[in-house]
C-alpha cells in the first residue's frame, strides 16, 4: 500500500469516527483531496484508492492536471480566490467553485460557463473570523450576495465556504464552523435551499464535522506537506 492511499485511509477513518461522533452517516460528508501543488501522477495515485474530488487553487497548473488526467473520472473543485481575468478558464474546467465573494465574478462565471456542461456548483466564501488576510464576503454581506448568485444563469448556488482563524482547542475550532452553519439556516429561511458546508481542513476536520460540515477539503493528511501555497 502506497503513501497516499494509506493516508486516505486514515482520512477516511478520522471522518467516519467524527461523523459518529456528530451521529451523522459519513456517506453525507464529501471528501475533496486538495492536490494543489502535486503532480498529476499523486492525483492518479489518490484516484486508484477511489478518491474522485479534487481541490486545486492555481488555475494554470489545474489545467495541466486536468489534462494530464482527462481518461479518469474525476470532479474538480477550484478553492482559490477567483480573478477576473481566470474566470473564464475556471467557469471551462471546473465542476464546483468554492471561493466565490463578489457578484461581478459570479457574473462572469455564469457568462462564460460553456452552454453544453452543467450549470457550476457555487460556494460563497464566507470570513467568519473577520481576518484582514483571508479572503471572503464578511457574514453581514452574505444574504445579499447569496440571493443575487441564486438567480444567475448556469450556476447553481451550494452553500457556503469557510477558512476560520486557526486554533487548537477543539471548542474553539467549532465556534466559527457553527457560526457558518447557522447564516446557512437563516438564508434558507428566505427561500433558498443551500445544502452544502464546505469547512474544515487536515487539522479541525473533526470540528467541522461536529457542526455539519457536507465537505472537507483535505490536502497535507493525504498528499503530505507541500512545497507553496497554504497548507489545506
Amino acid at each position: 500500500m502506497t503513501r497516499i492511499i494509506s493516508n486516505l485511509q486514515a482520512v477516511h477513518d478520522a471522518i467516519a469516527q467524527a461523523a459518529r461522533m456528530a451521529h451523522r452517516q459519513k456517506e453525507n460528508i464529501e471528501l475533496v483531496a486538495v492536490s494543489k501543488g502535486f503532480s498529476a501522477d499523486a492525483v492518479r495515485e489518490a484516484h486508484q484508492a477511489g478518491q474522485l474530488a479534487f481541490g486545486e487553487s492555481y488555475i494554470q497548473e489545474a489545467i495541466n492536471k486536468i489534462e494530464l488526467t482527462r481518461d479518469l473520472p474525476l470532479q474538480w473543485h477550484f478553492i482559490g480566490p477567483v480573478q477576473s481575468n481566470k474566470t473564464r478558464a475556471v467557469s471551462a474546467h471546473f465542476t464546483w467553485v468554492h471561493s466565490l465573494d463578489r457578484l461581478k465574478i459570479a457574473e462572469r462565471l455564469s457568462k462564460q460557463r460553456p452552454s453544453n456542461l452543467p450549470p457550476l456548483n457555487i460556494c460563497i466564501q464566507v470570513n467568519v473570523s473577520g481576518e484582514d488576510s483571508k479572503s471572503g464576503i464578511a457574514p453581514e454581506e452574505v444574504t445579499e450576495l447569496a440571493l443575487a448568485v441564486a438567480r444567475l444563469p448556469q450556476l447553481k448556488l451550494r452553500g457556503l465556504m469557510t477558512i476560520p482563524a486557526p486554533a487548537e482547542e477543539p471548542e474553539t475550532q467549532r465556534i466559527p464552523f457553527f457560526k457558518l452553519h447557522q447564516l446557512m439556516r437563516q438564508i434558507n429561511k428566505l427561500g433558498l435551499s443551500l445544502d452544502t458546508l464546505s469547512m474544515g481542513m487536515s487539522h479541525d476536520l473533526c470540528a467541522a464535522i461536529l457542526e455539519g460540515a457536507t465537505i472537507v477539503r483535505i490536502g497535507r493528511a493525504i498528499f503530505g506537506e507541500r512545497i507553496y501555497g497554504e497548507n489545506q
